[in-house]
């Protein structure tokens, strides 16, 4: 680390300053786009197939996307996206403005734009943070990401609620453009560390495989992988459909459904904050495996709620609480990952595994609007909070699980 300690600690504040600027625009229009079709439509499938454009780029690009983010400027594939997704939300104000409504295959476009657009950010910043601060800050660093992240979806939600009722939503939506500009303008600004370029080509299907190659061979994170596979598949239905539950089911509205997001954000800047102050844990599997316990039971019990006012305030606790435990499974099990693999093989590391993990995230959108319509919604909660439930239990059941940040940590010691 050539760096001086007072110089990267300003750089890598600098960095979470522009996330957070930068994001909360971004969230703000997100969040009033899922309003919007809620309102309008008060369909679970439009909001599942909303959902469902969010995820496949994640799961179809991933793979490939890492190793761009090994070879490329990282600086600009940060920069890039923003300023595709601002233009799209141009686009998408400029159709709002001349008509009526937004057109749903215009809204549809642009929610698969601005996924497309994450998809390469996300493993971007996975993968600059290891070489922007000293190995030892790592957790305590990821923690603090994690709150800038948490933060941001605190404020969104009730922002957004606020603006969407006072400002026309083909108005809104230029908070994208805004944003952007500004995260630009303060990323220029931050000193990111390249690695040397890789000479050879690209070549996608090779990096790929050699990213899943690299996974597997770590067998304790394999197995987290295709259990975070199967959490996905169940708790991803539920999740694609806050606004109903809450609009729908407990018969609020959209201010209420602004605070079950803030409230839920509040719990993860609450965790992000415990990690991010006492993160330094001997072994961090143990409150990865607990919180994803709690989280299930927390989750699941939304759904067995009455479907009136004094459910809607037990609904509101029991997601203070699986915010909080939130962050301690990704936050925790980054550090994990980003400490396990070295920074030039990371990006194609990251690409399968996200590809993997978000998988099974579309097979089970397809079903959701119509299990929702046909069962309930509430019941989709239930369903969720059993599967997070199983994959906490088998995680604590599995020896090549409990033991992985042992053996990394004897590793890393080893090393030095």
């Amino acid at each position: 680390m050539t760096q001086t300690l007072p110089h990267w600690r300003r750089n890598i504040y600098l960095f979470l300053t522009s996330q957070f600027l930068s994001g909360i625009t971004s969230m703000v229009v997100q969040y009033a786009i899922i309003w919007y079709l809620t309102k309008r439509t008060g369909s679970a499938s439009v909001l599942s197939f909303a959902t469902l454009l969010g995820m496949i780029p994640m799961v179809v690009l991933s793979p490939f996307v890492g190793p761009f983010v090994d070879r490329l400027n990282k600086k600009l594939l940060l920069i890039v996206p923003d300023v595709v997704a601002a233009i799209f939300a141009i686009i998408l104000s400029i159709s709002g403005t001349v008509q009526s409504h937004f057109p749903l295959w215009l809204v549809f476009v642009s929610l698969f734009v601005r996924a497309v657009a994450q998809t390469f950010q996300m493993p971007t910043v996975q993968a600059i943070m290891p070489t922007m601060i000293p190995a030892d800050q790592l957790t305590k660093l990821n923690g603090q990401l994690g709150m800038v992240q948490s933060a941001n979806m605190i404020i969104a939600p009730a922002l957004g609620a606020f603006l969407f009722a006072l400002i026309p939503i083909n108005y809104l939506i230029l908070l994208d453009v805004v944003g952007a500009i500004i995260g630009i303008s303060i990323l220029w600004a931050v000193r990111i560390p390249e690695h040397p370029v890789i000479d050879d080509p690209v070549h996608v299907l090779s990096d790929a495989k050699f990213g899943l190659t690299q996974l597997r061979n770590t067998r304790g994170l394999w197995a987290i992988t295709l259990l975070g596979a199967f959490f996905t598949l169940f708790f991803m239905p539920a999740a694609s459909l806050y606004p109903l539950m809450t609009m729908g089911y407990f018969h609020g509205t959209v201010g209420q459904a602004g605070l079950i997001e803030v409230v839920f954000s509040g719990g993860m800047l609450a965790g992000g904050a415990i990690i991010g102050l006492f993160g330094n844990w001997q072994d961090r599997m143990k409150p990865i495996i607990w919180s994803t316990i709690v989280l299930g039971i927390a989750f699941g019990a939304g759904g067995f709620l009455p479907g009136n006012q004094r459910g809607f305030i037990w609904f509101v606790a029991l997601n203070a609480v699986a915010g909080i435990m939130g962050p301690f499974f990704n936050t925790l099990l980054m550090a994990i990952i980003q400490q396990s693999f070295p920074p030039a093989e990371l990006g194609r590391v990251l690409g399968v595994l996200n590809s993997i993990m978000s998988l099974t995230g579309p097979i089970g959108l397809i079903f959701a609007g119509h299990l929702a319509d046909s069962i309930g919604v509430q019941k989709l909660f239930i369903i969720g909070g059993v599967g997070a439930l199983f994959c906490g239990v088998m995680m604590g059941l599995m020896p090549t699980v409990r033991s992985d940040d042992q053996r990394l940590q004897i590793k890393l010691k080893q090393q030095n």
